[in-house]
């Protein structure tokens, strides 16, 4: 491995994009809606993360560009980015749609998606500490951990719905929180984006 023992830019600012999207998933697992008014500030609270982690990919990508030499394939450093901007991209739209519905009840099956997503951006979290310490192999564990709450996404997208058809009467509720639901498993999609990558950069330069 041609790494040195300087930390890099480079995976220092990947580790700030992993870290914000991990700050972006907690504040939803902490989110409370007392009424509808609510709503327009949580939006609000969710673009504003958004915005901070667009920033730091301009910055990413600037450096890039006038970077001759990167400590791995700027295309893998690129990827890894704009698949952890997915993700917070998945969380910010879903709080959008909220407001847009009106929802304010995080029922069982939408608290159960939003925990496996801030367990997934934990584990993204770890994998970029690993990678800003030059220690790809020991990222692979984490990947695998992604992939595995993903999993548990893909059985709970199932229940959920079928719960929800058979419990839910009113075809407007039923169609808001299907496209709730659906919304969060494609974040955990996102996360197994970020842990395919993961492998990838650990396959080309472990």
């Amino acid at each position: 491995m041609l790494f040195g023992s300087k930390k890099d830019v480079f995976f220092e600012k990947l580790l700030l994009v992993a870290r914000n999207v991990e700050k972006s998933a907690k504040y939803l697992v902490d989110l409370k809606i007392d009424n509808i008014s609510d709503l327009k500030e949580i939006a609000t609270e969710m673009k504003s993360y958004e915005s901070e982690g667009d920033t730091y990919i301009h910055e990413l990508i600037v450096d890039l560009n006038k970077t001759f030499i990167t400590p791995i394939e700027r295309e893998d450093i690129l990827q890894l980015a704009m698949k952890m901007d997915d993700v917070l991209d998945g969380m910010e739209q879903c709080m959008a749609y909220y407001e847009m519905f009106s929802i304010t009840e995080h029922d069982e099956y939408i608290q159960k998606f939003v925990s496996y997503i801030y367990s997934s951006t934990l584990e993204i979290t770890k994998a970029l500490e690993l990678l800003s310490n030059k220690k790809l192999l020991d990222m692979r564990k984490h990947a695998i951990e992604i992939k595995d709450l993903e999993s548990k996404c893909d059985e709970l997208l199932r229940v959920s719905i079928k719960h929800l058809f058979a419990k839910q009467k009113d075809p407007i509720i039923i169609m808001q929180y299907k496209e709730i639901y659906e919304m969060l498993e494609k974040v955990t999609d996102s996360c197994q984006d970020v842990a395919n990558t993961i492998e990838t950069i650990i396959m080309r330069n472990a």
